[in-house]
């Protein structure tokens, strides 16, 4: 049934499960495990960012923005898919439904701005770095993250106003989450226009700015001391690489709803790959390789290792006294 009577909502199958009445439990704990692992692994480096004073830099804080961006999306979804693997039906409001759909891509929409000022944030840093204090300021630092926010909210905010009263001519999902997919399931399927606008708006000019950037990096770099091309290889491969995973990620959601002749085995380990790799993947990437981070994630960890050792030593030293 797709139509609740009494409180007159339509309801959307989420029909991407496999067997889930055989492997309820073991969906439900699989994606438990995920859920926690991203958001233990994202706040432990949001908290590091926080608590230290010398990770409050511009790099850092978008960092965290990006982090927290992870655990926004996580929350969105990893709630409701613990919900189905329990329930006898995995159904969906379609208001939460379109709510997932503006979350998903806003928070994928903000991570592209966010991946840009970070290259323009590592631009002036390595290529102008005396005028880096006055360019990278408080005041500018919180306008890019501002911009970076809300501008993806309000495009995607219009798209989902735009569509949300649109007819459906189907009530099913092959997924366990709501994304591009929907689209497929109105009756009226032209609205090629403002898809093509928030494509342009949202991905491909910060792409082009960020390749713009990153080539004036590596340009000058080249040309500079060895310490210079340290820098830029420590500050922005991180960067890099968490941008070509990403874009691999988002082309891969983009193509997933179109693979109609795949399994639903298939299909349902691709579309796992998009809410857990990227979430789980930036933290580990940033805190293994950016520098400072690592170096109080290991305090961190580290702390009741070297405590023994720290009281050996000083009583060594006392028995010298």
């Amino acid at each position: 049934m797709f139509m609740d009577i009494e409180l007159n909502m339509t309801f959307i199958t989420l029909g991407g499960y496999v067997e889930v009445e055989k492997y309820r439990y073991l969906y439900f704990l699989i994606m438990l495990t995920f859920y926690i692992l991203i958001i233990c692994c994202n706040s432990v480096i949001v908290f590091l960012i926080l608590i230290h004073q010398n990770l409050h830099e511009p790099m850092y804080i978008f960092i965290a923005a990006l982090l927290i961006n992870s655990v926004l999306f996580s929350t969105t979804v990893y709630p409701k898919i613990l919900i189905d693997s329990l329930s006898e039906s995995q159904i969906i409001s379609y208001p939460a439904c379109l709510f997932q759909v503006f979350v998903f891509y806003s928070v994928a929409a903000s991570d592209f701005s966010l991946l840009a000022v970070m290259s323009y944030d590592r631009y002036v840093s390595i290529c102008k770095p005396l005028q880096y204090p006055t360019i990278m300021r408080k005041t500018t630092v919180k306008v890019l993250l501002c911009l970076a926010w809300l501008l993806p909210v309000i495009h995607f905010a219009a798209g989902a106003m735009q569509i949300g009263h649109e007819k459906l001519c189907s009530f099913s999902i092959m997924g366990f989450y709501c994304n591009s997919s929907l689209l497929s399931m109105y009756c009226e399927k032209s609205r090629p226009l403002y898809g093509l606008f928030l494509l342009v708006i949202t991905v491909i000019i910060p792409s082009l700015f960020i390749l713009f950037t990153y080539t004036r990096i590596f340009m000058i770099s080249y040309q500079s001391s060895r310490d210079v091309r340290r820098k830029a290889a420590q500050t922005c491969l991180p960067h890099l690489i968490v941008l070509i995973s990403f874009t691999c990620i988002c082309a891969f959601d983009g193509v997933i709803p179109r693979l109609k002749f795949v399994s639903k085995t298939v299909r349902l380990i691709m579309t796992l790959q998009v809410i857990v790799y990227t979430p789980l993947f930036n933290p580990i990437i940033y805190g293994l390789k950016m520098k400072e981070i690592y170096k109080h994630l290991k305090r961190l960890f580290c702390k009741g290792k070297l405590k023994p050792h720290l009281i050996k030593n000083n009583r060594k030293f006392h028995t010298f006294m």
